[in-house]
């Protein structure tokens, strides 16, 4: 009987934590939404960038190097690379480290990563400071038609970080943020071609758009940022509503036709 009596009361205690943390983090977000949130200095830390030789990789190493921190660059691409070294140069970098790799070659990886990476996230965690960004797609977030591949990868990278925050958190290593990135297709020439049914509601992103918010959502230790708004409701409808009617909504919004055009960005003739 006393077990019993224990286990009710452990019950009712965990529900009455659970409803009152719901009902503060709750209030927390409201007050988050309608009041600027105090912004981090980045100043001196050092801020390692895969696919830094173009596109949203350069232009979130260009914000950085305005804010004063020390870059560590990565691209496969090493004309990029230099182009994106003079930019950060202009904006006032002094620590600009560059490396020539493929992230999906794995023993390149592994040989940067004796310069860098192995130096880098231990000393991040040891130290419980740093932020891990994962720059993923709101195709890690819905299934999309003729997208199969990309959104297993997709769903592989929210995945992954989301399991590594929780880690971090069961670690009680509270200093070492995650901000995941899920946004609609970004004018960069990836998805030239790719229609937009509504571009009101779902238009087609900007790259320096793209960048300031995912600088502004570190800064600010925002862990998920859906671009455009719009997919937050989207991403909510998708648990609340049946399958069938999901749907219907991934037809009103074009879903079904985002591909019908892809072309994909152009090859530079050599």
């Amino acid at each position: 009987m006393r077990v019993t009596a224990h286990l009710k009361m452990n019950f009712f205690l965990e529900t009455l934590r659970l409803i009152v943390f719901t009902i503060y983090y709750h209030l927390e977000a409201v007050i988050k939404f309608f009041i600027p949130q105090k912004r981090k200095d980045v100043s001196g830390e050092i801020v390692l960038i895969t696919g830094a030789g173009s596109g949203l990789g350069r232009l979130v190493a260009v914000e950085f190097a305005s804010l004063g921190a020390s870059l560590v660059l990565w691209d496969i691409n090493l004309d990029g690379l230099t182009e994106t070294k003079k930019q950060v140069h202009e904006q006032g970098a002094s620590r600009v480290h560059c490396y020539q790799c493929d992230c999906s070659d794995r023993q390149a990886v592994y040989q940067v990563a004796e310069q860098t990476y192995k130096a880098f996230l231990p000393a991040m965690i040891e130290k419980n400071h740093g932020h891990l960004v994962s720059v993923a797609s709101s195709a890690g977030l819905t299934g999309v038609n003729g997208l199969a591949d990309y959104c297993a990868s997709k769903f592989a990278a929210v995945g992954f970080a989301e399991s590594v925050a929780l880690e971090m958190i069961a670690d009680a290593k509270d200093g070492v943020k995650t901000t995941i990135v899920c946004p609609y297709f970004i004018n960069t020439g990836m998805f030239d071609g790719c229609g937009t049914k509504w571009p009101r509601f779902l238009p087609t992103l900007e790259p320096d758009y793209v960048a300031k918010r995912i600088i502004s959502a570190i800064l600010t230790d925002q862990v998920y940022l859906l671009l455009p708004r719009s997919l937050y409701f989207i991403l909510a409808s998708k648990g609340l509503i049946p399958f069938k009617q999901m749907v219907i909504l991934q037809m009103y919004f074009g879903a079904f036709n985002f591909m019908d055009a892809f072309r994909g960005r152009e090859k530079k003739k050599v």
